[in-house]
């Protein structure tokens, strides 16, 4: 409920940055950018990892969680700011620029398996500790959707907003958050665990492959945003059309982005966005740059 948005933005507004929008011409026609990428942590995950820490009835002694990379860095950021020590699992695989960050903001960080699906297995049989989902919980939800709210708040006219889709998260709060607005969940081909369950009518497993897998690799959507989501446009992206869009954010706008970050300006160029005046959430830059 929006209700919940507005409850989280008050919980976290000490903590977070509202992130500005930039209003854009791209191929003569308007757009609008949430340049979420500039968030403490360098993406959105921060803000729902803060509302589960804060939203709870009282504050743990100690937290855990698992991540691809970027939620995992968000809990380390939220402990680390209210003083609460914090264990993360990651895939063996995750980006060496994740991982790096996620110790640097004080958590332990243990890698485990070969799939996210793997590391939260683990990190849910730490005994003791608050578990933080990276997606299927309801203050996770609320506080993503605190994006879409400021968004619409900052740029009224806005009529769709656009969000690249792992586990549902941020699309469900977008959904939350959007003041009734037209939401397209974009995935993807082989990170598309939303699509697939919308085709199925219910979360499946779906198999992760692709660029954005440490980001949006989620095996399943969560049942939380599922139940929001089934209200969202659905479309799929490749690659190939993710890293253009990546590539024509720097040299039109110089913004650096993750490939996750771009999904929403692939399925754009693609010609997949209704409206007059999107708003297209750019949710994250936690990758390695080389400038040169």
């Amino acid at each position: 409920m929006l209700s919940d948005v507005a409850a989280a933005a008050e919980r976290i507004g000490p903590y977070v940055r509202r992130t500005p929008i930039m209003r854009v011409e791209v191929d003569g026609k308007p757009l609008v950018l949430k340049l979420e990428q500039l968030q403490l942590t360098g993406s959105f995950k921060v803000r729902g990892a803060l509302n589960a820490l804060l939203g709870v009835d009282s504050r743990p002694s100690r937290v855990v969680t698992a991540s691809g990379g970027n939620h995992g860095l968000a809990v380390a950021t939220a402990a680390s700011l209210l003083g609460i020590p914090a264990t993360v699992y990651t895939p063996e695989s995750v980006p060496e620029a994740k991982a790096r960050r996620i110790e640097a903001a004080g958590a332990k960080l243990i890698r485990h398996g070969t799939r996210y699906a793997e590391a939260a297995a683990a990190a849910m049989e730490v005994p003791d500790a608050l578990y933080v989902p990276a997606y299927d919980h309801p203050l996770v939800v609320a506080g993503q959707g605190t994006c879409a709210a400021e968004a619409v708040a900052d740029a009224p006219s806005v009529d769709t907003l656009v969000v690249a889709v792992g586990g549902g998260g941020l699309a469900a709060g977008t959904m939350l958050g959007a003041g009734g607005r037209h939401v397209v969940a974009v995935e993807p081909h082989g990170c598309q665990a939303l699509h697939d369950a919308l085709a199925a009518g219910r979360p499946v497993d779906s198999e992760v492959s692709g660029i954005t897998a440490s980001a949006l690799g989620a095996t399943r959507v969560g049942e939380v945003p599922f139940a929001i989501l089934r209200a969202a446009t659905s479309v799929l992206v490749s690659d190939q059309e993710i890293l253009a869009a990546r590539d024509r954010l720097w040299e039109d706008f110089r913004l650096a982005v993750e490939p996750a970050g771009a999904v929403p300006f692939a399925a754009w160029l693609a010609g997949l966005v209704p409206g007059d005046l999107p708003c297209l959430v750019l949710c994250g830059a936690n990758t390695e740059f080389h400038f040169g």
